[in-house]
């Protein structure tokens, strides 16, 4: 799957060029995401551990509802990645 697939919203290209997140990480949270949900706002919700950003968890926020799809959203999600280090302390 490519990001061809895709429409970016203006938000999601701004908030991926001022944090500097490779197109690449996007990708294969997409295709290879660690896990995903629908969330109650009715999106899907990719997340990917990027080893080459110390583990952090790439939170990728997409409307599947629309054609094409919509990626809406993406950021680093402080939220798993301690959720993430408390299960693997366990």
């Amino acid at each position: 799957m490519s990001l061809n697939q895709y429409e970016f919203t203006l938000h999601s290209i701004d908030v991926i060029r001022e944090r500097e997140i490779p197109e690449t990480w996007i990708s294969d949270a997409l295709n290879n995401p660690d896990w995903n949900t629908v969330k109650e706002d009715g999106n899907l919700h990719y997340f990917k551990n990027i080893a080459e950003n110390n583990g952090r968890v790439l939170h990728v926020v997409v409307n599947h509802n629309v054609y094409p799809k919509k990626i809406v959203t993406v950021y680093f999600d402080r939220k798993y990645k301690r959720i993430k280090q408390v299960k693997n302390e366990e």
